[in-house]
């Protein structure tokens, strides 16, 4: 378990790909930069999709965990 704080959860549980990625470029503005979003997430696609989206945007994946229903991803926003 991560001991991350998010300063927002997204549930994007059943989006197909590329929906997660889409809705969280869509997402991350809404947070202050320094802050980090919890994505909720049941497509395995966001595994790559999120760190090459990272890279790109130029936020960063700060965690990922897998197991259980669905898997947690961490971003932080740092622009």
């Amino acid at each position: 378990m991560s001991d991350i704080n998010a300063a927002k959860i997204l549930d994007l549980k059943g989006l197909p790909c590329p929906m997660p990625v889409v809705k969280m470029s869509q997402e991350i503005s809404s947070v202050n930069v320094g802050e980090v979003i919890e994505v909720h997430t049941t497509d395995p696609g966001s595994l790559s999709d999120f760190p090459a989206w990272a890279e790109t945007s130029g936020n960063e994946v700060l965690d990922t965990e897998q197991g259980g229903e669905f898997i947690k991803i961490f971003v932080k926003r740092n622009n």
